[in-house]
């Protein structure tokens, strides 16, 4: 029902700069949330950055002040601009929506991206 396409991951030197995008297509009425969860080698899924109704932010304390995410809403895409990247932050990012796929719907639905790799080298 709802397809995202993932671009802008790949390889960068510590303290360089990447900027990630996903694209929502597919059927769907509104967007309540896009965002973006990474996860590290050997480690679980976790909030990076995400955006709901275009005006209220969330991030992960780790990536405060290094990273920012913002919407284009004629798009449908979502973006991560990465700075002073961090070998921590080597991992796999995978976009996230949630939204309605029909008018005047209570029901939330949530649709995963395939995945983007991201590597910062020391």
């Amino acid at each position: 029902q709802v397809q995202l396409v993932e671009s802008g991951g790949g390889l960068v030197q510590a303290g360089g700069s990447l900027r990630l995008s996903c694209v929502a297509s597919g059927s769907f009425f509104s967007i309540n949330t896009m965002g973006w969860y990474r996860q590290a080698p050997g480690k679980g899924r976790e909030l990076v950055a995400d955006l709901t109704s275009g005006v209220t932010t969330k991030y992960a304390d780790s990536v405060k002040g290094r990273f920012t995410i913002s919407r284009d809403n004629a798009k449908n895409t979502v973006y991560l601009q990465m700075n002073s990247l961090k070998p921590e932050d080597t991992a796999v990012y995978y976009c996230h929506f949630a939204g309605q796929l029909l008018p005047n719907s209570d029901y939330e639905y949530v649709y995963w991206g395939p995945g983007t790799e991201v590597t910062v080298s020391s």
